[in-house]
């Protein structure tokens, strides 16, 4: 077999299954990224979504014992929305970043996966092959990055000269030695608007970030947000776009190649006050099938109740006071407290004295305290 042939057939069939672009590198150990990954480690700034084990992470041999060449996809998503719903004074609404905007792109990328998997064994029956998308060992980035997709961009994005960085990535490892791809050249140049627009100081540096302060990632965590997170976070649902819309690449990039990632604009900029006393049911029929549901209902609530603080919006009130006195969730009836005192109102500091008298949990105790104490400065 003609090795190099056989890889311009599979570009080719790439191509047919509704795969934007594709790439090709070694094997080899990812060494430059193992020290980053130590690094990052020792700095405490990893977000604890990852997985644990570097070395599986740097070491595709480790996942395939026989793996020879790792091939990298990646499928342009859309980062306009066409008749994008306003928000009013009556019905605020949220947010979700663009990349959970239609049908959840794992399934996207695994049926693309899955589709060439099909078509190599079918051509060598004897390949091996080990496909994973975002939640696999690997890097994305790092293979991606390697197999000439695109560069690593200092908002830690892979930026390709076509799509910008509005492209969902994935990879398969293989024991066919397929010839593998150049790397790009960074272009980023002595641009850092990423670096100095980021909402929390989360870039650290170019192509370095604290995940812990990263809004995507804060949007996604269970507990009381960090009071210094909190006016930050705006009306974001989950996730965050910032670095990402003012980077110049990305100006004028918008593609509409793939009809499952087109958004429902009323589940990718949600009312907000519907959000607050949405039942599991009802939350897994409207937003089951977006990534922005992985984490359940309760992160999502929560980021929603900050976002009419956000606003300021004294229509929410009457909820978010009935969630503060009944919810049984600690985390949503203190955040509901804190909203509460920060949008202000008659008659707010008595339904947060209220609350304290009855409330038994401490850091909900907390929170009321702090809404009183909002209230006490108007």
């Amino acid at each position: 077999m003609n090795i190099e042939q056989f890889k311009q057939e599979v570009i080719a069939y790439s191509k047919e299954i509704g795969i934007d672009k594709i790439g090709f590198t070694s094997a080899n150990m990812f060494e430059e990224l193992k020290q980053r990954l130590i690094t990052q480690q020792e700095l405490g700034y990893q977000s604890g979504f990852e997985e644990p084990d570097i070395e599986k992470r740097v070491t595709p041999v480790k996942l395939l014992p026989k793996a020879s060449s790792i091939i990298s996809i990646a499928l342009a998503y859309p980062s306009k929305m066409k008749n994008a719903p306003k928000s009013t004074r009556e019905d605020r609404r949220g947010i979700f970043c663009r990349a959970s905007w239609g049908q959840d792109y794992h399934t996207i990328l695994r049926d693309r996966l899955s589709k060439l998997e099909s078509f190599l064994k079918e051509k060598v029956p004897d390949i091996q092959v080990k496909s994973m998308v975002d939640t696999g060992e690997l890097s994305d980035r790092a293979v991606a990055e390697r197999a000439g997709i695109g560069w690593s961009g200092k908002n830690c994005s892979i930026i390709t000269p076509e799509f910008g960085s509005y492209v969902y990535l994935g990879e398969m490892i293989t024991n066919f030695p397929f010839p593998p791809d150049t790397p790009m050249e960074d272009q980023c140049g002595s641009c850092r608007k990423c670096l100095d627009v980021c909402p929390t100081g989360a870039l650290v540096q170019g192509g370095q970030l604290d995940s812990t302060k990263c809004i995507a990632f804060l949007t996604q965590t269970k507990g009381f947000l960090a009071d210094e997170y909190r006016t930050k976070i705006g009306n974001r649902i989950y996730g965050c776009d910032t670095c990402q819309t003012v980077c110049p690449v990305n100006k004028g990039k918008d593609f509409h190649f793939h009809e499952e990632m087109e958004p429902d604009p009323e589940i990718a900029k949600p009312k907000l006050k519907p959000l607050l006393t949405m039942s599991n049911r009802e939350f897994k029929e409207k937003f089951g099938h977006i990534s922005g549901a992985w984490r359940g209902k309760k992160p999502l609530q929560r980021n929603a109740i900050l976002a009419l603080a956000h606003f300021k919006d004294t229509t929410a009130l009457p909820e978010l006071i009935k969630l503060m006195h009944e919810d049984p969730r600690p985390v949503i009836r203190g955040t509901a407290a804190w909203a509460i005192g920060k949008i202000g109102g008659n008659d707010v500091a008595e339904e947060l004295h209220q609350a304290y008298e009855k409330e038994m949990d401490e850091d909900v105790k907390k929170e009321i305290k702090k809404g009183l104490a909002f209230v006490e400065e108007k």
